[in-house]
């Protein structure tokens, strides 16, 4: 019965650990979105990425197809990561690494320049980096947690909400 207790005692101290961080999935010449198939390598703009608590990752083509996913009421899957590339550092015609945590990055809304799938989030490690992208093409800076389910529309939510 003791025996049974201290594994119980074990088991939820285990639980109740921090876990380690897990590192950001490269980028295949094959990679493609979970959800419409496209291949990540063939479309300009920051891609982003979900490593879940079960070891599965689910790749995006773009920033609004990850806050799509990541904001929906229903996303009951435990997430272990969120990444995006730092488009400070990436060519936007064809970024292929500079993964960032998606949930500190630095998001500028609104400019002109398209992702994968039309208006995009263009992501940033740096504020600086942020603020340099909108003197030279516009829009608003946001952080992760500014950006509402309705901006992450797959139906041009980004461009269509007048709150931004």
């Amino acid at each position: 019965m003791m025996r049974g207790l201290v594994c119980v005692a074990v088991l939820a101290l285990a639980a109740c650990q921090p876990q380690q961080p897990v590192a950001p999935k490269a980028l295949g010449a094959d990679t493609v979105c979970v959800l419409d198939g496209m291949t990540l390598a063939d479309y300009p703009g920051p891609k982003a990425q979900i490593l879940y608590a079960d070891g599965k990752t689910d790749f995006f083509c773009d920033t609004v197809e990850m806050f799509a996913m990541i904001l929906q009421p229903e996303q009951k899957r435990a997430v272990r990561a969120v990444y995006t590339q730092d488009m400070g550092k990436e060519d936007w015609r064809a970024p292929r690494g500079n993964w960032i945590d998606a949930r500190a990055a630095y998001y500028v809304a609104g400019s002109p320049l398209r992702g994968a799938m039309g208006p995009t989030f263009a992501a940033f490690a740096a504020r600086e980096d942020a603020e340099a992208f909108m003197r030279k093409h516009g829009g608003k800076m946001l952080r992760f947690d500014d950006v509402t389910p309705e901006m992450a529309d797959l139906r041009g939510g980004a461009t269509r909400d007048e709150r931004m």
